[in-house]
């Protein structure tokens, strides 16, 4: 269940971020439905070396340095967001965060059910390590049906020993710690500032400037490159 903190917080998020939201309101009715997810497997499913030799730190994907920042609003259940990690994500990995032209900030919600905080808070304790990222990824690339208990331990096993210098004991047991309490609470409290009503969503900006919301026309990364390609010409 939803610590009674967190369920408040996300109360406040447009008044409970319900799933009808994340498929009607971010991408309209003419939108197709996401790809149909398979259950875990004995085998995970990505790329655990994605982000291998890209800097991390906490919960921000990047060069500090990167003149460019995108914040992502999501919930590890949410498989719109699975869907945009699977097609998009990569292709920004690829062509904007390893040449250091963009810093990518998650700020994770748990609003879809109890597999949601379970996920998210293994990857805010993987973040302590600076491996939120590459944990991020296999919960996606892996995620279940929702509310199924897809995010099993053994799962959550198996992505903490694929995640290269991850100590997955370590990450499990700081799952419940007073940051990641914060964490969870600070993302909350932007999401209703920020006036998140699905999820994913997106802001964008000049690293330490003013961020402006990112509208998603589809799920592939097009509608992400515009917008910033917009901004390296300001």
């Amino acid at each position: 269940m939803l610590s009674r903190g967190l369920l408040a917080a996300s109360l406040a998020v447009a008044g409970v971020l319900a799933a009808s939201l994340i498929s009607a309101s971010v991408f309209g009715a003419s939108s197709s439905e996401p790809e149909e997810v398979a259950a875990p497997t004995s085998q995970l499913a990505g790329d655990p070396a994605l982000l291998r030799r890209l800097p991390q730190d906490g919960t921000v994907l990047g060069s500090p340095d990167a003149p460019l920042t995108l914040v992502e609003y999501a919930d590890l259940q949410c498989p719109f967001c699975a869907e945009w990690a699977r097609r998009a994500f990569p292709e920004l990995v690829r062509d904007y965060v390893a040449p250091g032209r963009l810093r990518i900030e998650f700020r994770g919600l748990a609003f879809v059910g109890p597999d949601s905080e379970i996920a998210l808070r293994s990857a805010l304790a993987a973040g302590q390590q600076d491996r939120l990222w590459d944990v991020v990824h296999l919960l996606y690339t892996n995620q279940g049906a929702e509310n199924t208990g897809w995010v099993t331990q053994d799962l959550l096993d198996r992505i903490g020993t694929a995640v290269p210098d991850l100590h997955a004991g370590r990450m499990l047991g700081q799952r419940w710690t007073p940051l990641v309490e914060r964490q969870l609470n600070v993302a909350s409290r932007a999401a209703a500032r920020d006036g998140i009503s699905g999820t994913p969503a997106f802001l964008a900006g000049p690293t330490g400037g003013k961020l402006e919301p990112v509208v998603l026309s589809s799920l592939d990364a097009a509608p992400v490159r515009a917008h910033l390609d917009g901004l390296s010409v300001r």
